[in-house]
């Protein structure tokens, strides 16, 4: 497996191996390493990529669960704008 293409500073290797990581902890890790990806990078290719080479030796660590996060389809967030952005119609 290519990892500089799918962990080009390591930071996945090295999260793994953190002893007593928590889950907010996993969560900033994955932010800098989803950043740090090349331009263009197919998300839901190398996440799976990564889980396989992680997952299986590492079972209940912190990181599977953000990674399986990662895959899921983000929502889809309308901006308000105009008239919704200064009244809140809804009460």
């Amino acid at each position: 497996m290519n990892t500089t293409r799918t962990d080009p500073k390591g930071l996945m290797r090295e999260s793994y191996r953190i002893a007593g990581i928590g889950p907010s902890e996993c969560r900033s890790i994955f932010l800098d390493w989803a950043l740090s990806l090349p331009l263009g990078a197919d998300m839901q290719t190398v996440i799976p990529e990564v889980l396989a080479q992680y997952q299986a030796d590492n079972p209940g660590h912190p990181m599977n669960a953000v990674l399986r996060q990662g895959l899921m389809d983000a929502p889809l967030v309308g901006r308000r704008g105009g008239r919704a952005a200064r009244f809140d119609d809804r009460d």
